[in-house]
């Protein structure tokens, strides 16, 4: 595919049509990845195609129309491609696509995901998420089986940690930042084999079920993947991916780190140049959320 690292770059979309028209196309064209995840597409495979001419597109759309959609785009085709997550019962219909790159001599699984929102106290919205997660986990078990490379990519709609959201006390009881949804990253992100620790209460007062992941793992041990995004930038707030379109979040930088490059154990030392591509300004975004890019040694 290239002789140079992989540009891999994930970014949920908000529609893709919407997106083309806003600016997208000259974001490809300056960032030059060579892969593209992408979701929230809300819309077809012809859509995508005419958004991203040149391009060779796999994609999965949701059987609501006009929501969610998952894609990958790259410049040369993929070996495989699946969408293999969970059984028959799981609704993950346009939430999570995967592709296979030959790239000299080594195989390179590259997935964009798409996670519900979910809402919390509200069973028929939260309910699928636990089941979309759950689903994850255990796939991601898989990907990484054997020392596999392996890149999980997407909106993953949970801020694992109080770095990855501006106004995390006031979210400590809502859906993408309640105790289970981040014990599910605490597991993911844990080293491989040793025990996962968890998340104690976080802040005065939160204790117990409401900011307390560690119940949620007890006895459980790390897969290993790595959070690229993390790992490049240390313990810092953010940088963050989404803004709401609402108010002045954007210009504030009161956001949200819900879009991640997840590395299998075997890929991650082989990551660098991780970014985040901000918007210069409200007005010159072309979605609500940003893209992440980070670049892989393939080969």
């Amino acid at each position: 595919m290239t002789s140079r690292p992989l540009r891999i770059a994930s970014i949920n979309v908000n529609g893709i049509r919407a997106a083309a028209r806003k600016g997208m196309g000259a974001w490809l064209e300056e960032a030059a990845p060579d892969i593209v995840t992408l979701q929230e597409v809300r819309g077809e495979l012809e859509h995508l195609e005419e958004a991203m001419p040149g391009w060779r597109v796999i994609a999965d759309a949701s059987l609501q129309k006009g929501r969610a959609g998952v894609a990958i785009a790259s410049r040369e085709e993929c070996a495989i491609s699946r969408v293999e997550l969970g059984d028959d019962g799981l609704e993950s219909s346009g939430r999570w696509i995967e592709a296979d790159f030959e790239v000299g001599g080594e195989t390179l699984t590259v997935v964009s995901a798409y996670v519900f929102t979910g809402e919390a106290e509200t069973p028929a919205k939260q309910d699928p998420k636990w089941a979309f997660l759950d689903a994850m986990e255990h796939r991601m078990t898989e990907l990484a089986a054997d020392g596999a490379l392996a890149l999980v990519t997407g909106d993953l709609n949970v801020g694992h940690r109080p770095l990855d959201i501006r106004n995390w006390k006031g979210n400590v009881k809502k859906a993408g930042f309640l105790a289970r949804e981040r014990a599910y990253f605490d597991r993911i992100l844990t080293p491989a084999g040793e025990p996962v620790a968890g998340q104690e209460g976080i802040g005065r007062g939160m204790v117990g079920e409401l900011s307390d992941t560690r119940s949620y793992s007890a006895g459980a041990t790390g897969l290993g993947w790595v959070d690229v995004g993390r790992a490049a930038h240390g313990e810092v707030d953010g940088p963050y991916t989404w803004w709401s379109m609402r108010g002045k979040a954007f210009d504030t930088d009161t956001g949200w780190r819900i879009d991640y490059h997840l590395a299998s154990p075997a890929l991650a030392p082989r990551a660098s140049n991780y970014r985040v591509d901000r918007a210069p300004s409200y007005d010159t975004r072309w979605s609500d959320h940003a893209p992440v890019v980070a670049e892989y040694a393939i080969g």
